[in-house]
This record gives C-alpha cells, sequence and structure tokens, in this order.
C-alpha cells in the first residue's frame, strides 16, 4: 500500500512500455548481487511484475554459488512506497477469497523470498520505505538507513490490516507493544528513531549509504557462506520454536556445517595463525 500523499496514478505511457529489467535492475560483482528498484517518480512502488521479478532475483542469488550477498535498494527519494494495485478487479467484482489469495502470493511470497534466500541480505534504504516497502527492508538480514529514510506502517491510515507478514515481523523485531504502535497509529518513523528502536542496524549520511552497503555485502561475500546460510536460518527459526527443538537445529547444523570446505579452512587458519580464506564452500 501506499501513504495518502503519493500519487495515485504512477504510470505514463512511456512506462508502460519500460521493462521489468530496466525498472527492477540487477548486477553481479564482485560475487555481491545488488537489486535496484527503479521507478523513482513512483518512490518504487512494485507492481506484480516487478515484484515476481524481485522473487525470482532472490531465488537465483540463493541457488547460485557466485553470489555470495544480496543487497537491495532503490533509486530516488524512495526506498520502496510498497504494492502498487493499479488493475486489480474492482471491489465489487471480488468474491470471498480473492484478497487473501492475492496477499498470499503477492506480498507474502516477496518477504518470504528474504526471508528464505540462503545468502545475507543487507536493505540499503535510501529513502521512505511504506506499506510493504518497510516489510521488506524489516525482512532483509541487515538493515542500513540514510538519515533522510522514514519507514511507515501506512496500513492504518487506508483502514487497512497490515500485510506482507508486518504482524509477524515487527513483534519479533521490537516486540508487540512498540509494534501496536507503529500500526495503530501509521505515524512516520525517522531513520534515526528506527535505529534506536532497533529496527535499523545503522544510519549514515545520505552521502555514504552505497559505500557503506557495499563495504558491509563486500565483508559477507568474503565470509563462510553456508555457515552464515545456517546461522540465517537457526535465527530465524529460534524465534518460533521451543528451547529443546533450537538446541538440536543448533546441533545439526553444526555437525552438517563441518562438512564445508570453510569450516575446514577456518580451524586450520586458527591452528596455523593465519587470517582464513572462505571461498563459500
Amino acid at each position: 500500500m501506499n501513504t495518502p500523499d503519493y500519487p495515485r496514478t504512477y504510470a505514463n505511457a512511456s512506462e508502460t512500455e519500460k521493462s521489468a529489467e530496466s525498472l527492477v535492475q540487477h548486477a553481479t560483482d564482485n560475487q555481491v548481487c545488488r537489486i535496484t528498484l527503479n521507478r523513482p517518480e513512483t518512490l518504487n512502488a512494485l507492481t506484480p511484475d516487478l515484484r515476481e521479478r524481485v522473487i525470482r532475483l532472490l531465488s537465483e542469488a540463493s541457488a547460485d554459488p557466485a553470489v555470495r550477498a544480496v543487497v537491495i535498494t532503490g533509486t530516488g527519494r524512495g526506498f520502496c512506497a510498497g504494492a502498487d494495485l493499479r488493475g486489480g478487479p474492482p471491489a465489487d467484482d471480488r468474491v470471498a477469497g480473492d484478497v487473501a489469495r492475492t496477499i498470499r502470493l503477492g506480498a507474502q511470497r516477496l518477504v518470504a523470498a528474504v526471508l528464505d534466500c540462503e545468502k545475507p541480505v543487507v536493505a540499503a534504504v535510501n529513502g521512505t520505505a511504506a506499506g510493504l516497502g518497510a516489510h521488506l527492508a524489516f525482512a532483509c538480514d541487515l538493515v542500513l538507513a540514510a538519515e533522510s529514510a522514514r519507514f511507515i506502517e501506512v496500513f492504518v491510515r487506508r483502514g487497512l490490516v497490515p500485510d506482507g507478514g508486518g504482524a509477524y515481523l515487527l513483534p519479533r523485531l521490537i516486540g508487540p507493544q512498540r509494534a501496536k504502535e507503529l500500526m495503530f497509529f501509521g505515524d512516520a518513523l525517522t531513520a534515526p528513531d528506527a535505529e534506536r528502536l532497533g529496527l535499523v542496524n545503522r544510519v549514515v549520511a545520505d552521502g555514504e549509504l552505497d559505500k557503506t552497503a557495499r563495504e558491509w555485502s563486500q565483508r559477507l561475500a568474503a565470509g563462510p557462506t553456508r555457515a552464515l546460510a545456517l546461522t540465517k536460518q537457526l535465527v530465524n527459526a529460534s524465534l518460533d520454536t521451543d528451547r529443546t527443538t533450537a538446541f538440536a537445529a543448533e546441533a545439526a547444523a553444526q555437525e552438517i556445517n563441518m562438512t564445508t570446505a570453510d569450516a575446514r579452512e577456518g580451524v586450520a587458519s586458527f591452528v596455523e595463525r593465519r587470517k582464513p580464506e572462505y571461498r563459500g564452500r
């Protein structure tokens, strides 16, 4: 969803001719996959086609051994203003189940694609992140925000229930009472306030965001990729499991990880008192 002060009509004739590849840009450099939302005139609102491209790129990055970290960012003043829902059926034409199906197959799949990606995902929030756009950022493993960024749980402004995993993500990040405050009022949250609450790892000057995102993603790409993937899975799963299940999963993950070349390299480098050289294997 989009905030009320955003334009209601996003596309013009020329935009309809643009390909999804130009509106969601993708490049891989130094083993870092960079996904850039590129509809600045709409604050990077996501159409269904663009959402599907992001999901596909995350899936491909997850499976590609040449990719060892992912960055998601946007161009212009916005990170992502949420879902561009133009073109859906008129309200009078809906039947029971249409809305739930749309959310399940759309916004929730996007957030799940981030959570399930086997590579660490960094959000570089360059501007406004609203509705689904905010949840896209919060689903990432690490969140960097420019000083000018802001986060808005916009749904209440439209009389709607949060979707795109918001009621799942926020209580786990900041607790139920803080989550309700954001969702009940829909006030814009500045980047420093988001950092104070624990929604953002670090706030940097606008001009330093890209540099910092590259530094963080390069550090992640140089790390033990499979160990990071297993760590991500353990942390995400621990929020929904009891201690016995979490401890068993931890032991199993370590057993699996010890079969990797990077684990052997890490132990050898410790014994030999040298810096490890991880290769993501």
